[in-house]
């Protein structure tokens, strides 16, 4: 199916990316999952190429692309390559760039948003607690005023990027009394006294991204470090969730695709019986109704990025986007995997680990339970 959301210069932009990943990442790609991190280089020379800025303006050193169409190209492609270069990217630049943008103050905007753009300051965003998982309105972190100063106490798990990061935007309670309405995100850098990270978690997939625990003890920053307006966090967290979704919706599907695609190839070269394993009919109306479940979702999920390049994305349709997405993509490579037969149990094939891969995204950025749960509400139940 002919896809009609990218003009000429979204498919320029895609070949630029494209040949930036072959250059300088594929060469290097299996290295990362050994050293489970993306080195610095990677976000040194995409910044050279404008890919970490097109969310930030060009007075502070972005591309200020101001079409989220761009965004959308540099997710696929990233993803085509494996399904954590994604994940980190889009924590970077996607999901965490936006909330300096946004709201930061002129001088935070000044002081950070220049080494975002380069690839010198790198981003992760702390939201999740060991004990909170997707309900964000029981943080656990606390932010006590101590004179000028803000004390803070608590840690984040799971947190992409947050062994390398150099900020962590950070939510923390800063009103005991008020739930959701007490909290407030602080950029805290992670040179900070008090600050420190635990282990990079040993995770079933994506080994190439750099994934930790986060512990402040005792940490101290002032009102110039709180991004946005106190005890609003909850709010920004939420206005900013339905890019984070639809994101991930993006990259469920591009890696899917990519991985049925060379799926699709093994099956015409892989010999049994004296036929290629793909013209057995059972593999043919498999193969057909994985390229129609790909391409359905796709053209839904193009919808959704019309939509939010016009800031007309609701967070109901980013949910059903997020959910849909990562259960097809799951599905799929679940399907590639039994069609590669022993191989696809091997590591060292793609489709191995793209499987392992995938299986969090049914989790990460709200899980799928709590996805339905708002589409559920959004129906009056």
């Amino acid at each position: 199916m002919k896809r009609d959301i990218y003009d000429e210069d979204h498919e320029a932009f895609r070949a630029s990316v494209k040949e930036f990943l072959d250059r300088s990442v594929i060469p290097h790609v299996d290295q990362y999952a050994v050293d489970k991190a993306i080195p610095r280089e990677f976000w040194l020379e995409a910044g050279k190429q404008g890919f970490l800025g097109l969310e930030i303006p060009e007075a502070y050193g972005g591309a200020e692309a101001g079409d989220y169409r761009f965004n959308a190209v540099v997710v696929e492609e990233l993803n085509k390559v494996n399904a954590a270069l994604g994940s980190c990217w889009g924590i970077h630049a996607d999901i965490t760039a936006p909330y300096l943008v946004e709201l930061g103050t002129e001088e935070q905007k000044q002081r950070w948003l220049p080494g975002v753009a380069s690839g010198e300051i790198l981003l992760a965003i702390g939201m999740t607690e060991p004990s909170g998982g997707s309900d964000l309105a029981a943080l656990k972190t606390t932010a006590v005023r101590d004179g000028d100063e803000w004390v803070i106490n608590g840690s984040k798990t799971f947190i992409t990027n947050g062994y390398s990061a150099d900020l962590v935007i950070t939510a923390v309670r800063t009103d005991p009394e008020k739930g959701s309405k007490g909290i407030t995100l602080f950029g805290i850098e992670t040179t900070k006294e008090g600050f420190s990270r635990g282990r990079k978690l040993d995770k079933v997939g994506q080994d190439e991204s750099d994934t930790a625990e986060l512990f402040f003890e005792n940490v101290r920053v002032t009102d110039a470090e709180i991004v946005g307006e106190l005890n609003q966090g909850f709010i920004h967290m939420m206005q900013k969730l339905p890019q984070e979704r639809l994101g991930c919706a993006i990259s469920n599907v591009a890696h899917a695709k990519q991985i049925l695609v060379e799926t699709l190839q093994y099956t015409k070269d892989r010999k049994a019986f004296g036929q290629s394993i793909g013209q057995f009919q059972h593999n043919k109306f498999l193969l057909a109704d994985l390229f129609t479940r790909i391409e359905v979702t796709e053209a839904y999920i193009d919808k959704c990025v019309v939509s939010h390049a016009r800031g007309e994305l609701s967070p109901v349709d980013a949910a059903k986007a997020k959910w849909w997405s990562s259960q097809v993509q799951n599905e799929v490579l679940d399907h590639c995997v039994q069609l590669h037969g022993g191989y696809g149990f091997m590591n060292e094939y793609r489709v191995a680990r793209a499987w392992r891969d995938a299986r969090v995204s049914k989790i990460w950025a709200g899980s799928n339970e709590i996805m339905k749960e708002l589409i559920g509400r959004d129906l009056g139940l």
